[in-house]
């Protein structure tokens, strides 16, 4: 490259990276790798897996998992033997956010938690921006890559561009949406059913580039595939089917149609339920994950203590060092648990293997889902070895089978037929209802087969249940429902390079 060339290509990057800082914070474009050395099929794998990594670093900064997933549907209370810093739990519980935002704050009671930092979507944003960079070369061209190889590689970036986007509606409502790969423009917030249709009209033609498995089983799971697309759309649907309901059909009868060719693909399955099968599942890389964040000691990878969900629900002989881990730090209320699981109630597996004193109100509750892979012995203070699962087949099972109850009695028989499916492998009885009654049995299955994955508060938000003290222990009023007090609230910091961002209103009006 000549002299003159190289000024150009200086000049640009200038440019650039001051637009970028002024639309939203983002990481600097002499950090994007990927911008810099585009040039073989190793620098794609390499940039691929740096922005996996990226993604999961919101994942790694606290108990983001169990705060944003679980702990606000007001089930989770912290155990009579834990310290104060736990009390956060009840805040979460009782949706008291600013107090969460204070109290997790450095300085604050359970500062440990660093609950404020779910409210900076800066990092999503960096995994957006790397993605359209990502994209943008893979158009221009990259040396030695394959059409083919070029299609699977933008799908995959897509993927993750689609992942970032829905995961923060979920979070926050309305986002900034934007593709192009180094965007200054300011741009406020679209409202959210708008952003996640047009996520699904861009992944929906990557689904069928993506491949269903891998020649290496190392990155079933913890790479994205055909079945992650199919996950990813399945619950961007149905996200939108209770917030654009004129088109709740359509959503729904998308959604079936998903779920039948991802069972139809014979690529996944769940696996028989036996204590050595599961210890399998929640370690992870296996034919039951859709997608995840495969983590392991063997590669030295580093979770922040209070990153794990299942953390707070495991005491010794689960979790090490025995002298100070005799209890739980929180449980799952007994009203909850008595609920999906009544006590004398009909046989299931995931009673015997996932539970130990299921119904205690203390810190001998114990969900053992997550208690197979200890590593530890002795004095070493450390979680078991899992998996971060994002979407698993048993969702993606569920949700087909909540999509085709939701068309009617003319489909019920589906319905039934895939929500057996899920109840054959936990070994319980098959069932035979339906109506409104079978909605609410998939609504209790998706409880007790998902508890503790993270999904139960989003099912509660798009299902409307949360209106409702019948399904959770912290409804919400509709006037509360309407002005989003399910959202998370957004930091200050996003209006620091974007004058058009406006907060959440719920959390700012002083509720």
């Amino acid at each position: 490259m000549n002299l003159g060339k190289i000024a150009v290509v200086l000049c640009l990057c200038v440019f650039v990276t001051v637009g970028c800082k002024k639309f939203l914070t983002v990481e600097p474009i002499d950090r994007l790798t990927g911008n810099n050395f585009y040039q073989s099929k190793e620098d794609v794998e390499a940039n691929i897996a740096r922005i996996y990594s990226q993604f999961f670093e919101k994942l790694n900064e606290s108990w983001v998992m169990g705060a944003i997933g679980e702990a606000r549907s007001g089930e989770i209370f912290p155990s009579p033997t834990s310290s104060g810093d736990r009390m956060i739990l009840r805040d979460l519980g009782t949706n008291n956010m600013n107090m969460v935002y204070i109290n997790s704050s450095p300085g604050g009671r359970s500062s440990g938690y660093e609950m404020y930092k779910v409210g900076i979507w800066d990092t999503y944003y960096k995994v957006i921006q790397s993605c359209n960079i990502l994209i943008s070369k893979l158009e221009e061209g990259i040396p030695g890559l394959s059409a083919s190889d070029k299609d699977r590689y933008k799908a995959e970036a897509t993927f993750m561009r689609c992942l970032s986007y829905f995961w923060m509606v979920r979070l926050y409502g309305d986002v900034v949406y934007y593709t192009d790969p180094y965007f200054a423009q300011q741009l406020g917030r679209e409202d959210m059913v708008s952003v996640i249709d047009k996520c699904i009209d861009d992944l929906e033609p990557a689904k069928d580039i993506m491949p269903w498995t891998f020649g290496d089983a190392s990155q079933r799971g913890a790479r994205a595939s055909r079945g992650s697309i199919i996950a990813l759309l399945m619950h961007m649907k149905m996200w939108n089917a209770n917030f654009n309901p004129s088109i709740a059909t359509k959503y729904y009868e998308s959604v079936a149609a998903l779920g039948k060719e991802l069972r139809s693909s014979g690529a996944h399955y769940l696996y028989a339920l036996t204590p050595e099968n599961w210890a399998k599942v929640s370690k992870g890389r296996t034919e039951e994950s859709l997608f995840e964040f495969y983590r392991t000691i063997n590669y030295g990878d580093q979770n922040n203590a209070y990153a794990p969900l299942w953390d707070h629900f495991l005491r010794w002989p689960y979790k090490f060092p025995r002298y100070n881990q005799q209890f739980s730090i929180a449980y799952y209320s007994s009203v909850f648990m008595s609920r999906i699981y009544p006590l004398n109630g009909p046989a299931d597996k995931r009673k015997e293997i996932w539970y130990e004193d299921m119904y205690a109100n203390d810190g001998l509750f114990v969900l053992k889902k997550f208690a197979a892979n200890v590593f530890a012995s002795g004095n070493e203070d450390s979680n078991p070895d899992n998996t971060f699962m994002i979407f698993r087949y048993a969702d993606a099972l569920l949700l087909e089978a909540e999509a085709l109850a939701n068309l009617g009695s003319a489909r019920e028989a589906e319905a039934i037929n895939v929500l057996n499916i899920v109840r054959d492998r936990a070994e319980a009885p098959r069932y035979t209802g339906g109506g409104t009654d079978l909605k609410n049995f998939i609504f209790e299955e998706r409880c007790r087969e998902l508890i503790g994955e993270g999904v139960r508060y989003f099912d509660l938000i798009r299902t409307r249940r949360i209106l409702n003290p019948q399904w959770t222990m912290a409804p919400m009023t509709i006037d509360q429902y309407n002005r989003r007090a399910w959202t998370w609230p957004l930091d200050a910091s996003a209006k620091n390079f974007n004058a058009k961002i406006v907060l959440n209103e719920y959390w700012t009006s002083g509720n």
